[in-house]
């Protein structure tokens, strides 16, 4: 799969308890989820059978708005997102957008991508 700027990590926990320590951490460090999607679910009551898929919409406003004042359109991608899903081989995976990505989508200076950078947070979780 091409990864358009998206990280994606392998997580040795199931879907469920890997995004709900992704949470806590991110709670831990200042963070707001502001949504918890079981994509699965919501696909079940449509009649579409998916694996586990979960997805969290979380973010620091004070962070956030550093990063919308220098470039507002990146308003798109705030809150942050993060997903895991659960492959056919019972493996979980964890994804997220790059913050070079964002950079580069928003032409943001270096001080406000590394406000929206969580990959090394979210490596160190999934140690």
């Amino acid at each position: 799969m091409k990864n358009n700027g998206i990280i994606i990590r392998q997580s040795q926990l199931p879907v469920r308890e890997t995004l709900d320590k992704i949470a806590d951490v991110l709670s831990k460090n200042g963070a707001t989820i502001y949504v918890r999607i079981n994509q699965q679910a919501e696909a079940a009551e449509a009649g579409i059978q998916l694996n586990h898929l979960e997805f969290i919409l979380f973010g620091n406003p004070k962070r956030g708005g550093l990063v919308m004042k220098e470039n507002p359109v990146a308003a798109l991608d705030l809150p942050l997102k993060i997903m895991a899903w659960q492959d056919d081989e019972n493996k979980t995976w964890v994804y997220y957008n790059a913050a070079d990505y964002l950079q580069t989508r928003f032409s943001l200076s270096a001080e406000a991508t590394a406000l929206v950078d969580i990959d090394a947070l979210v490596t160190k979780i999934l140690q």
